[in-house]
């Protein structure tokens, strides 16, 4: 065999090890257990004292990376935080094609009916909730399912939760959000104001008086490479509204990089995560 041909076999050898070990730190950091993110938003007229409020997002229950065994822990671990409010913002389900084993909506759903907060747990839908075929019906499946397990949905529509109001889009990248609505009964709740929503999308076009939104649907990018960031954001803003604490003027948003994972079952430089959000009155004047 040529001397040539022999450095080559080598160096292919040499590089198919390394991909390998790079497809392995990758699945090792999606099934971790989520870091855990936590951040306090002043929020003002805020009655009562601090309330915090749980973010989890595109828990995407498939095999072999989020089993419902696996759900279930991460649903420990939330309430063992003990948070005042759970938010879930959608994209429950998956269906991609790198996958060991599929599950039905109900099986995805399940362990989220495990989720306790003293003034309630309120849940979005995600495009993947309404992609799974058959388009529509599945979404109002998961929706049934999601109020059957205790979990209030918010289709377009609001809540009043204890001293605040909070407000909940349907998805918007599938054409399913209606912010018009949604502002219309957030408005006509007292307290201030929150908003749910998948996608990151509709932060840029809330009004002043929704203090804080809360998404994910972006998985912050999932797979970020060195020097070069993350390959997709899915976010029509780009990396600004792409990952983390976002503050433009009074308004905070904050995007999750979710427990789940999307088109491959691998993470690289994006672990996964759920947020403890605290929201705390403006300091008192004279206090320290």
């Amino acid at each position: 065999m040529p001397k040539f041909v022999r450095n080559l076999l080598r160096c292919l050898a040499v590089l198919a090890v390394i991909g390998l070990a790079v497809v392995l730190l990758a699945y090792r950091s999606a099934v971790q257990d989520p870091v855990v993110r936590r951040t306090d938003v002043v929020v003002p007229r805020l009655r009562g004292g601090p309330i915090t409020i749980a973010l989890l997002s595109d828990t995407h229950v498939i095999g072999p990376d989020m089993p419902p065994e696996r759900l279930m822990r991460i649903v420990g671990q939330i309430n063992a935080l003990h948070p005042d409010i759970i938010a879930v913002t959608g994209d429950l389900i998956s269906d991609k094609r790198f996958s060991t084993r599929r599950y039905s909506t109900a099986a995805s759903i399940a362990p989220l009916g495990g989720l306790r907060a003293p003034l309630g747990v309120y849940a979005v839908l995600g495009n993947h909730d309404h992609g799974r075929k058959p388009a529509g019906r599945n979404a109002l499946e998961s929706e049934r399912l999601l109020r059957q397990a205790g979990i209030t949905v918010l289709d377009n529509d609001a809540a009043q939760v204890g001293p605040m109001a909070i407000g909940g889009l349907d998805d918007a990248a599938t054409g399913h959000a209606d912010p018009v609505r949604t502002l219309m009964r957030l408005d006509a709740l007292p307290g201030p104001k929150v908003m749910l929503t998948h996608s990151p999308d509709p932060f840029l076009d809330m009004p002043e008086n929704v203090v804080l939104t809360l998404a994910g649907h972006t998985h912050c990018g999932q797979i970020r490479l060195p020097l070069i960031g993350a390959i997709a954001t899915m976010t029509r803003h780009g990396r600004h509204y792409a990952c983390g604490r976002v503050d433009e003027g009074r308004r905070t948003l904050i995007v999750t990089a979710g427990v789940g994972t999307s088109i491959v079952p691998l993470r690289i430089g994006a672990p996964p995560d759920f947020w403890l959000v605290r929201l705390v009155p403006p300091p008192v004047r004279g206090v320290r």
